[in-house]
């Protein structure tokens, strides 16, 4: 019974353990409480102590039954000669001895882009990955890290086909060096469209519909250089972290002090043109992987992969017959990728088969009375109950927090730690808006049986919620609570193989007639998708949530009680 595990140390902190064909992973963040799990200074490491803990004790293994330990190198620039060795050493340290004497690197965007292939089901793709930076490239290769590498994927074989390099361009004083990352990019004009509190990434894409992109999108152009065979260069320092510069356009300095000091309709168009230049260049690069590799499905992966929004644009414009997103595409993920490099390649382990779910990590546990106040109250044992009990709710427009089975390993909610709510009415997105203390601007998922999603939406969807697809106009007057200001929806489709959520959306749409439900995740705002069945209770209280169930328990709020003792009164007697 082969074991592999897979780790990662740095952001986004996370386990992944494969036995046997199962795949067990968790992210540290849904222990510390702290999103992203930035618990330490940049540059330092940070061990994946209590998710690794977890996935042995749910497999049933201890640290001496695991074959191969991988994790992705991040240590910029090594000294020649000690290629790795160092961080090496350093990670190792930090391990119980059975696992640090097994431990290997991996690349960091090989890491990302087998976490896509290899649960992809495809037999030849050519990959991309795009972030911030990944590992060291070393003196070997070029002074730099991974910013955009292209990949030839084969069940034998990996072989970078593109890797963008940094490039010292002439400036006004003085040579300036050229970055070519896209990541830094989204980020650095992100940090100054959106004001602190909120994500900025994730809320520049949001506000983005809402702008005219052609008021910025030729000076935002000239940032960026598109050459021949896939280059993308950034100007200095507009491809770097830093957010401090002043960017004059049209006139107006821009940095991340002054973002709340400007209109949001201002902010709106330069957020516009920002999704645009940047889709522009992801899609140029995936052009030119294409011609390189002259394979028809793209794996896609790296933080830049969670940008939905170019998800879309890619499917739509990259000239690929399939796009397939790695279900984790950020750097938790690697870790999975890690530990299907493992599983695979060095095992010789066949792939796994195409996940329609990622409920790879901890069970909620039960609900404790001590968790409820404010006259919220427990109706337990509801069994087969439950589902016509919650469908009720949904169809009466109440919002509902939905927790069932294994615990979603990505940062979307999928229908295990999820708030849940009927589509049909725009109060309904602003209500939630305010109960997760949201920007107003910002837009609610669909969640749709997969078999129903070309009725309702125009595009492929996608299991893990990482593609937008655009409403269907004559069906959108009947979801306006996930509509977008530009129409579209970043919809996740669930497929007959999905644990948690399939039985609920089959039972409202027999209520309603609707095959589709708003989801967003089951958090405060701020924080990670919540872990544990006494988190959730607490948070449903706090947050004014309608109702809460809880595998088979139904937490209910006291303006609530009236629709759910009678008509499970009814079913009783009915039975």
């Amino acid at each position: 019974m082969p074991a592999v595990l897979g780790l990662n140390f740095h952001h986004d902190t996370s386990a992944c353990l494969i036995v046997d064909g199962r795949v067990y992973a968790a992210e540290e963040e849904r222990w510390t409480g702290v999103k992203h799990n930035r618990v330490s200074r940049a540059g330092l490491l940070t061990p994946p102590t209590r998710s690794l803990a977890w996935c042995l004790e749910a497999a049933g293994l201890t640290v001496d039954d695991i074959d191969e330990v991988w994790t992705p190198a991040m240590r910029p620039n090594p000294p020649t000669g000690a290629w790795m060795a160092d961080e090496q050493a350093e990670l190792a340290a930090m391990l119980p001895a059975p696992l640090a004497e097994r431990l290997r690197l991996i690349s960091h965007h090989t890491a990302h882009v087998l976490a896509g292939y290899l649960l992809s089901g495809a037999d030849h793709a050519a990959g991309l990955v795009i972030d911030a930076g990944g590992s060291a490239l070393g003196a070997d290769i070029a002074v730099g890290r991974e910013r955009i590498t292209g990949y030839d994927l084969r069940p034998d074989r990996i072989d970078r086909v593109h890797q963008a390099l940094p490039l010292i361009s002439p400036g006004h004083s003085a040579p300036q060096r050229a970055h070519p990352s896209l990541g830094h990019f989204y980020r650095n004009l992100a940090l100054r469209v959106i004001p602190p509190g909120d994500e900025a990434e994730g809320s520049m894409m949001a506000l983005a519909a809402h702008g005219d992109p052609d008021r910025f999108r030729r000076e935002l152009r000239d940032l960026l250089v598109l050459g021949d065979n896939g280059l993308v260069h950034v100007a200095t320092t507009w491809g770097s972290y830093d957010s401090d510069t002043p960017l004059v356009l049209g006139g107006t300095e821009w940095t991340a002090a002054s973002a709340a000091d400007k209109p949001l309709e201002l902010r709106a168009d330069l957020a516009a043109a920002a999704q645009h230049v940047f889709s522009e260049a992801v899609v140029h690069v995936a052009r030119h992987v294409r011609r390189v590799t002259g394979v028809r499905t793209l794996v896609f992966s790296g933080g830049c992969a969670l940008n939905s929004h170019l998800n879309g644009t890619l499917a739509e414009r990259s000239g690929y017959d399939r796009l397939f997103v790695a279900p984790a595409p950020h750097d938790a993920g690697t870790a999975v990728g890690a530990a299907l490099f493992a599983w695979h390649y060095v095992l010789k382990q066949e792939c796994l088969p195409v996940p329609e779910d990622a409920d790879w990590g901890p069970e909620p546990g039960p609900v404790s009375e001590s968790s409820l106040s404010g006259g919220y109250r427990l109706v337990r044992g509801l069994g087969d109950r439950l589902l016509p009990t919650v469908a009720r709710l949904l169809a009466n427009h109440r919002v509902v927090g939905w927790v069932s089975g294994g615990l979603e390993f990505g940062p979307r909610a999928l229908g295990h730690r999820s708030i849940l709510a009927h589509p049909g009415r725009e109060a309904t997105r602003h209500r939630l808006n305010g109960l997760k203390r949201r920007a107003p601007f910002r837009p609610f998922a669909p969640v749709a049986l997969a078999e129903e999603a070309a009725a309702w939406f125009v595009g492929e969807g996608d299991p893990f919620m990482n593609r937008v697809v655009t409403v269907r106009a004559c069906r959108a007057d009947r979801v306006p609570a996930i509509v977008h200001r530009d129409g579209t929806a970043r919809l996740q489709t669930v497929g007959q193989q999905h644990s948690g959520l399939r039985p609920l959306l089959e039972e409202f749409q027999r209520s309603t007639g609707l095959p589709v439900l708003l989801n967003t995740s089951l958090n405060f705002k701020g924080t990670p998708i919540l872990r544990t069945a006494e988190q959730t209770v607490r948070a449903a209280v706090e947050l004014g949530l309608d109702a809460l169930a809880v595998e088979d328990t139904l937490v209910v709020a006291p303006g609530v009680a009236h629709e759910v003792s009678e008509p499970i009164a009814a079913q009783g007697a009915d039975q």
